[in-house]
């Protein structure tokens, strides 16, 4: 075959090279007799010797094509080899990336290249962190007051310590019946009318306790709060621990919680001494601030999945997204029972659950029974021992708001050590020295170390749990967390029936002990800043 013939087989086209780094070596011309110059001169393009990443070396492209009339070749069919010299022979032989969407495995973290929104980004989102934190408030209120109310209720009812303490079991399994129904109310309403719904069963709870209805029944009221609680908890923490500046936002919320604690038993123990009211009374509060938290929650959240859908479609690349009105699809009870299954069956689930299982149980303990410790051991029999637990909740609002910046430039995993260690050894001296003073103080200084420990958790339990299992893994660990608060004070209370209110100091010890167990146990997954 002439090199004519063969000209009119074979193209040779050669892309612009990009410029490589000047190495040895020198590029050779060679012209094929009887064909034109231009298209038969190929050019050996230089080889690197130090070949570097990201560099792309020219690319010739060799096309056979047939004409019409040529029986050479099959008739109509091109084909094209491209032959690559460079470093980017190592760079095409690697598998290319899946896609996100086609990734279901938990452990691949595929949500940690999205784009994260901020408190400031979307906009709502400061509406929104404000929405919590008002509903954390009045939820730190409900939660302190009975600390302050115990003496008044055990007088009004007529009841001792083991039967008043039924007030935090109706609470605690309120908690347990909400998280095993959070995730699939959520995929059904969505997070507004999720929020509505949590808040709706609190007031409905309050409702009963202002009328002074009979002791069962206020049990049962509690059953509702806890519920309720336990809805708009993992909601907040799902949606601030979400955030870029997690540890910001879930300090911002839980210490909403801690200035709801501090005033909630301030509150309740000037109505009771100083007014003279019906212990009740103190919920019709309690009532006018969850109704009115649930109004902002709703109207903060009402277009969340459609401002999610636009922020994630304009980080990759402005495509836009889908709107937040598009219903999710609908799920049967059985992939809601796989989810919470699933969910238990996660290391940081189990573990982050018994950690806060001993952390609310410490401090629902001591925030519930350190007043009447004081009244037996200290012999103080009037109505000015409840502010010792303002005092307390006072040191966890501080701390909340105080000591985040310094766990976080020191780091969760080592900071929960040093203030957990702490505490136990000032509970040490509210237990051991017998001074008021000294012991109020010693309260406070505790509230101050526990402050940060749910914050930091919540964050470090939120960076270790898929995208996929976070709200069901957080309403697992708030069930677990309000079950230490109603186990942990009522076998204070039963104990401290039969032996004596001293039991409380022993019991919180040893919930520190449960904690860093399971503390040590977590995995220390570094934060993502994306």
């Amino acid at each position: 075959m002439d090199a004519i013939m063969l000209h009119g087989l074979i193209a040779v086209e050669s892309e612009p090279a990009l410029k490589l780094p000047s190495a040895p070596g020198r590029a050779v011309a060679r012209t094929y007799p009887g064909a034109p110059q231009e298209a038969a001169s190929i050019e050996l393009q230089p080889l690197s010797r130090t070949p570097k990443p990201n560099k792309s070396a020219s690319i010739s492209r060799i096309s056979f094509a047939s004409a019409s009339g040529s029986g050479h070749l099959p008739k109509s069919r091109t084909e094209t080899t491209i032959f690559s010299v460079g470093p980017e022979l190592e760079e095409q032989s690697r598998p290319t990336t899946p896609k996100a969407d086609s990734v279901n495995d938990d452990s691949a973290n595929i949500d940690g290249v999205e784009a994260m929104q901020s408190i400031m980004d979307p906009y709502m989102n400061r509406w929104r962190l404000l929405a919590m934190c008002l509903i954390n408030l009045s939820n730190g209120m409900s939660d302190s007051a009975p600390g302050a109310l115990i003496p008044s209720i055990e007088e009004y009812y007529n009841i001792g310590y083991a039967i008043v303490s039924l007030i935090f079991v109706g609470n605690a399994l309120g908690f347990i019946a909400g998280a095993f129904f959070v995730d699939a109310i959520r995929e059904r309403l969505g997070r507004a009318k999720t929020l509505a719904v949590g808040q709706g069963l609190i007031s409905l709870g309050y409702i009963p306790m202002i009328a002074t209805v009979p002791y069962p029944a206020i049990v049962v009221s509690f059953f509702f709060v806890g519920f309720g609680m336990s809805i708009n908890l993992a909601m907040g923490n799902v949606f601030c621990g979400s955030l870029s500046n997690s540890t910001t936002a879930l300090s911002m919320m839980h210490g909403s919680y801690g200035i709801g604690g501090t005033v909630g038993p301030l509150l309740a123990t000037a109505m009771v001494t100083v007014f003279e009211v019906v212990w009740s009374r103190y919920y019709a509060v309690s009532l006018g601030l969850a109704a009115w938290g649930g109004v902002c929650a709703t109207c903060a959240f009402w277009d969340y999945e459609r401002d999610t859908q636009q922020h994630l479609g304009s980080s990759a690349g402005g495509s836009g997204g889908q709107s937040g009105s598009t219903a999710a699809p609908k799920r049967d009870w059985r992939a809601d029972v796989t989810a919470m299954i699933s969910a238990l069956s996660n290391r940081v689930v189990l573990l982050g659950a018994l950690f806060i299982f001993a952390y609310q149980g410490a401090e629902v303990s001591i925030s519930g029974w350190v007043n009447t410790f004081l009244m037996d051991s200290r012999h103080v029999h009037d109505g000015s021992v409840g502010y010792v637990t303002a005092g307390f909740w006072g040191g966890i609002t501080l701390g909340r708001f105080l000591l985040a910046p310094p766990a976080h430039r020191i780091g969760e995993k080592l900071f929960v050590v040093i203030v957990v260690v702490g505490a136990c050894a000032f509970q040490l001296v509210v237990w051991l020295v017998p001074n008021l003073i000294g012991n109020a103080v010693a309260v406070a200084i505790v509230g101050l170390l526990l402050g940060p420990v749910y914050p930091c958790a919540a964050a470090v339990f939120m960076r270790n749990i898929s995208k996929q299992k976070q709200v069901s893994g957080m309403g697992v660990i708030s069930a677990f967390g309000s079950s230490g608060g109603a186990a942990a004070p009522f076998t204070t209370g039963l104990l401290a029936q039969a032996v004596g209110t001293f039991v409380l100091h022993p019991i919180v010890i040893g919930l520190f002990v449960v904690m860093m167990i399971c503390w040590y146990g977590l995995p220390n997954k570094p934060k993502r800043s994306e």
